[in-house]
């Protein structure tokens, strides 16, 4: 069976000659930064064979690392890039995207308050269009935002969109109360949705069963084809390996052609990852 990742975050340090945003200090996940030669070490591991890499937010707009790997690991890496949404002068910048190494699509994020401002007055309405003309696939991580992604999927049916994490939050008291407005995402059938971190979300330890009913529903409403595995795994409370177990061995619901699906050949299909 194939197994891809939906989202892993390598990043370098903080450098005079390669800086970090003000805003991103002490958001990184961990104190030394995953570079992609550990974590093809740690695919290898878990059994891992592909890895769909998400550069993070802390570094700001920065895709050169995550490009290097996927030219340096042929067949192991493919990106999702991030892209400054706040200043329409890189509109140019969309035709060429694809073109890059590695590169798939594009990640953005609305989680500081300018970026939730952007969904809600229209200023970015131009980047849906271009994606969607363009057949760019975007992956957005939004947050108590679901009524405006709800309204962008409906406005442009050719926009192939993933929703990253369920779209949950951590500053919630139950981030798993969100789940049922994911859920209402189902109808549009250019919404996808990455299981990410789902253990990152949980006090409980392995395999997390008290959340296993809100998976089931996530695959009920989205299917085999539209629901993707992965970890961001430089926020997993268990091992690698376990949060692989966690839907191949601890989910009853998910066997034969529905779990292959979801564990890899789905996310390969939705972002033309060619396999």
């Amino acid at each position: 069976m194939l197994i891809v990742d939906a989202q892993v975050h390598i990043w370098a340090a903080h450098t005079p000659e390669r800086p970090w945003p003000e805003y991103g200090f002490g958001k990184e996940h961990r104190p030394v930064p995953l570079s992609a030669k550990q974590l093809v070490a740690d695919m290898d591991e878990a059994g891992v064979n592909r890895t769909v890499l998400v550069p993070p937010s802390w570094e700001g707009e920065y895709n050169d690392l995550a490009i290097a790997a996927a030219r340096d690991y042929p067949g192991r890496f493919a990106v999702m890039g991030r892209f400054d949404i706040g200043d329409r002068a890189n509109e140019a910048r969309m035709a060429g995207w694809k073109s890059q190494p590695g590169m798939l699509g594009i990640r953005v994020t609305f989680l500081r308050k300018e970026q939730q401002d952007w969904l809600k007055d229209g200023s970015i309405d131009w980047f849906w269009a271009k994606a969607e003309e363009l057949d760019i696939p975007v992956m957005v991580l939004p947050p108590g935002q679901i009524p405006q992604i709800d309204s962008v999927a409906a406005r442009h049916p050719g926009l192939r969109l993933v929703i990253d994490h369920l779209a949950m939050s951590r500053e919630t008291a139950d981030p798993f109360s969100t789940v049922k407005d994911v859920l209402a995402l189902a109808r549009h059938s250019n919404v996808a949705v990455k299981t990410t971190c789902l253990p990152g979300y949980t006090a409980e330890p392995y395999p997390f069963a008290g959340i296993r009913h809100h998976v089931e529903a996530v695959f009920d409403h989205f299917g085999p084809d539209r629901m993707f595995w992965g970890t961001d795994l430089t926020r997993l409370p268990c091992t690698y390996r376990q949060a692989v177990t966690h839907f191949t061995d601890e989910l009853p619901f998910l066997k034969g052609r529905d779990l292959e699906r979801v564990m890899g050949t789905g996310i390969c299909d939705w972002l033309g990852w060619a396999y």
